[in-house]
């Protein structure tokens, strides 16, 4: 008669004391989640980051880390990778992918990984130059993928070959993914690729070059398990081909600074804000002071993009007194609270010819414009997680 009674006493004081040890555990988590904010507020950093990469893609492992790959960086015959907590603070994870070896497709000039985390597993997407090369072209780049168990590799290709084969050079993948279907944008290299337009009849007519050769952008669905393409590539963006076109200016300093006879449209990234997708790309030399990033905005993942009117959206600093050049390959970062940042590399003039990481605030301003707040070399807030 007795034992009911204490029993119920014993499951009540149990009960009790679980919800006092959930309480704590989760004041706990909160207090250590506030520390970890007050730690981030009101601390600043400044560009360039301590990172030497060009092109670099930041991955937000979705766990509290985030890691950096890029063109170069000590990395032999592939790739590197760097890790972070906060994106200011960047710790060397060694390389993370290597090719030119006897089972590999690619042969030299590793350029642009991005990485992805799909079902657990890491796929790095790539540009190098294949080895299957029967007419010695001296620009042979293809796009390959490697998959890894985790961010720090080792990345292995999935394939013995490139993704596909357009018929022409191609660099820069980025992939997009929606309603289970993926979708690959590259740059097709301008090599043996020249082009009329009023810009080149310009150039000719002032003895400076005989042709322009010129990159565009596609984009073409993707296979799901990454072995090819499903359909015909479709031309996302290219250089305008009037002179009075307002995008002709800034997209053609290559040829109109004089510095080589070529007209880039390249190292493009898209996403997708409210119900337009925003593609993002690169114009002019690489390895000159004009490099900078525009952008496009369209309606389906494959567009027709139109591009925007207050293009170029992020470009050298000089002329207004800064110290910043070649701007541009620019990805984006987004965080957990919904914020984004623009992660590209560029040149001061104590890093000369050397490229590197910078990381400035972006966003969609309420009438759907993009902006990017940089390049940037003083003071600037540490990104907030939360």
């Amino acid at each position: 008669m007795m034992r009911y009674p204490f029993d119920h006493l014993c499951r009540q004081v149990l009960s009790l004391v679980v919800i006092i040890f959930l309480f704590a555990c989760n004041a706990e988590k909160e207090e250590k989640a506030s520390v970890k904010v007050q730690l981030t507020e009101g601390k600043t950093y400044s560009n360039p980051l301590d990172v030497a990469f060009g092109d670099p893609f930041i991955l937000n492992d979705q766990n509290g880390k985030y890691y950096m790959y890029g063109t170069g960086g000590g990395a032999e015959d592939g790739f590197a990778a760097y890790s972070s907590d906060n994106l200011v603070d960047w710790e060397f994870e060694g390389q993370v992918y290597r090719g030119n070896t006897e089972d590999s497709w690619a042969l030299k000039f590793f350029w642009a990984p991005e990485v992805y985390k799909m079902d657990g597993k890491y796929y790095m997407f790539f540009s190098a130059q294949w080895k299957v090369n029967p007419t010695n072209e001296e620009e042979n780049f293809m796009i390959g993928v490697a998959v890894a168990d985790s961010p720090t590799g080792p990345f292995k290709e999935m394939y013995d070959r490139p993704i596909f084969d357009p018929g022409y050079p191609i660099i820069d993948a980025n992939v997009y993914q929606e309603d289970g279907k993926y979708y690959l944008y590259y740059s097709r290299a301008c090599y043996k690729h020249p082009v009329e337009s009023e810009v080149a009849d310009w150039a000719r007519e002032k003895g400076w070059y005989e042709e322009i050769e010129e990159s565009w952008v596609y984009g073409v669905e993707l296979k799901p398990d990454f072995s090819g393409v499903i359909g015909d590539p479709v031309l996302c963006l290219r250089p305008p081909l009037r002179m009075d076109d307002t995008q002709a200016e800034w997209e053609s300093r290559s040829v109109t600074k004089h510095e080589i006879n070529r007209r880039w449209t390249e190292g493009s990234v898209i996403f997708k804000h409210k119900d337009t997708y925003y593609i993002m790309y690169s114009s002019n030399y690489y390895a000159g002071q004009n490099y900078a990033v525009g952008y496009a905005t369209g309606k389906s993942p494959l567009g027709p993009f139109t591009k925007a009117a207050n293009n170029p959206v992020l470009e050298l600093n000089t002329p207004k007194g800064g110290e910043v050049t070649g701007t541009g390959h620019n990805n984006i970062v987004f965080l957990d609270n919904g914020e984004m940042y623009c992660v590209y590399h560029g040149r001061t003039k104590e890093s000369g010819q050397e490229r590197v990481v910078f990381l400035d605030k972006m966003e969609i301003q309420a009438d759907g414009t993009l902006a990017v707040h940089g390049p940037t070399t003083n003071p600037q807030p540490v990104p907030l997680k939360k």
